[in-house]
């Protein structure tokens, strides 16, 4: 169902000199309830007509004839719409309940690919907050994409190669001990790493040593590489605990060593295409310069390659592998003119799908207002924060519901959620403060708050002994609190399509909050297991709440429990 659409073709039953696109995209959500549920400016029928707004408003105010608009009222330029609460809120929910988890869906992907690249954290190095933002943003537009009809690929592209790497080779072989690592590799790892930073600073010939092994390692050096690949395999198996606890999988593990042999071909083709030049014996590309971006390194003097090399190695091997309609970097956005670079490349060489490359930037995690840095061992490591919120979540709930039989899995649900919820509420570009305490509340725009008001209507179904089975009601409720909860409910479609064309999961995030206050609203001034002719409507719309809130919730990549 389609409310626009509806007012819309009434519009122009009246005045047939507009499209029902055209009417559609410019009817409005009146700021106050009082003002009717939808709005009509008529200043384009005014220019049309030559008449002045006030005189078509109220002409067209009383041609309006439908049975699921109860009246209409002329206020100055605009038409305001007034539904018929019973019908439009009955249709809304058979709608949602017909529709079960396919409410919603859109067929803008069309089945296209579209290829994430996200999370990312480095091998050797633990899984901090400071990866969480890349892997729940990714994560939840990936969901989000699906939902609008893409096939998506989820890339989790490992920092597994470059100078740090050699660095912590130079480091373990002269401070490191086998057997510590093998007993706790990434911790281990962290030290070590830590350490060669610090004896650096008063002995840098630490950092010539680092780059001789790097160079070893990418020479195939045996030693080398037998570290590299025993750091990054214990790394993965530490990093996939992360994973299973967040909920998150991956199509991909290919990181940047798995481009290695395959920048040779991207650089020769730079050449073919005479875009290479030198400068300081180092290759660069030198970029357009109403783009203000500085020349992009390809190569430096010494003949290592960069990011931006692998980059480029990369978009190259997902389009061919992939054929993605569009490539999404879910990096932060320290890393703008980087991506900007890259794709600015792309363009330079000839390629139009360079048009489809988007970086999705985000602002940082801080801790204490400061940015967390591994470097300096300033870190909050993910695994410690999660299995802190699960804590902290059973013994709220323990507090709440001691008698839940479940509490440790319905606790593991709430605390990962808490946390995913707190990043995911915030505008992705906005930074945000790390506090555990704030995450974790049962009230105001938390994740806890979203599961439990789900959990309150699941409660409230089995009272009731209530199941859907693809029932729908056999009429409509007429009070303030279900009509405004049904009308948000509609308008889960329409956030969808939003939070979709900005990249922005906040606005699922915002929009779920508001539906649980709409309930909770509603809850508060009803009495639902009451045996009258709308009991199996109240409780339609409870089910349909339901639905939308376990939608919107996998969307966040978070679960919705059906007790707390």
């Amino acid at each position: 169902m389609n409310i626009k659409q509806i007012i819309a073709e009434s519009i122009q039953h009246a005045f047939p000199e507009l499209t029902i696109d055209q009417i559609a995209s410019r009817i409005e959500k009146p700021k106050y309830a009082q003002h009717g549920d939808f709005a009509f400016p008529v200043f384009d029928l005014a220019k049309i007509k030559k008449q002045a707004p006030p005189a078509i408003a109220s002409s067209l105010s009383s041609m309006i004839h439908h049975p699921w608009v109860m009246k209409t009222e002329a206020v100055g330029p605009y038409v305001n719409f007034f539904l018929h609460k019973e019908k439009v809120q009955k249709e809304i929910v058979s709608t949602i309940i017909n529709s079960g988890k396919d409410f919603g869906n859109l067929q803008i992907g069309k089945g296209e690919n579209v290829v994430l690249d996200l999370s990312s954290p480095n091998i050797a190095k633990p899984f901090s907050m400071g990866h969480l933002r890349s892997t729940v943003i990714g994560n939840s537009l990936a969901n989000i994409l699906e939902k609008c009809g893409y096939q998506t690929v989820r890339i989790n592209y490992l920092g597994d190669w470059g100078t740090q790497f050699g660095k912590l080779i130079a480091a373990y072989l002269k401070w490191g001990s086998a057997e510590a690592v093998r007993e706790n590799p990434i911790p281990e790892l962290l030290k070590l790493y830590v350490k060669f930073h610090q004896e650096a600073e008063t002995d840098p010939s630490l950092d010539d040593e680092g780059r001789l092994w790097f160079k070893r390692l990418e020479d195939g050096n045996e030693e080398a590489l037998a570290l590299w690949n025993w750091f990054r395999e214990d790394s993965l198996h530490e990093f996939q605990r992360i994973y299973d606890l967040l909920g998150i999988e991956f199509d991909s593990f290919n990181g940047e060593a798995f481009y290695n042999d395959k920048m040779e071909t991207i650089i020769n083709r730079l050449k073919e295409l005479k875009l290479l030049t030198l400068s300081d014996g180092a290759e660069v590309v030198e970029l357009d310069e109403s783009l203000a971006l500085p020349p992009c390194l390809i190569r430096k003097s010494d003949g290592a390659t960069l990011y931006a090399t692998r980059d480029l190695a990369a978009a190259f091997y997902r389009k061919k592998k992939y054929n993605f309609a569009k490539a999404l970097y879910v990096v932060g956005q320290e890393q703008t003119v980087h991506f900007q670079q890259v794709k600015s490349v792309v363009q330079k060489m000839g390629e139009s799908w360079a048009e489809d490359m988007h970086h999705i930037p985000f602002g940082l995690l801080l801790k204490d207002g400061k940015k967390m840095s591994t470097r300096k061992g300033k870190v909050i490591l993910l695994e410690k924060v999660i299995q802190e919120a699960i804590e902290l979540a059973e013994s709220n709930i323990a507090a709440k519901n001691p008698h839940l039989s479940n509490k440790q899995e319905i606790a593991r649900l709430v605390g990962v959620g808490a946390i995913i919820f707190h990043d995911l509420k915030n505008y992705r570009l906005n930074s945000i403060e790390f506090s555990l305490a704030d995450m974790l509340k049962f009230e105001g725009e938390t994740g806890p708050y979203v599961q439990y008001t789900h959990a309150r209507a699941c409660s409230i179904l089995r009272k009731a002994s209530w199941s859907a089975q693809g029932i729908a009601p056999s009429q409509g409720l007429n009070d303030d609190y279900s009509w405004n909860l049904s009308k948000r409910l509609y308008e889960f479609p329409v956030t969808l399509e939003k939070a979709y064309g900005g990249f922005d999961p906040s606005i699922i995030a915002k929009y779920i909050v508001d539906v649980c206050q709409n309930f909770n609203s509603w809850y508060g001034h009803e009495k639902f297991l009451t045996e009258d002719e709308e009991k199996e409507s109240r409780l339609s719309l409870v089910y349909a709440t339901t639905l939308v809130i376990q939608e919107c919730l996998h969307l966040l990549g978070m679960v919705a429990p059906q007790e707390m």
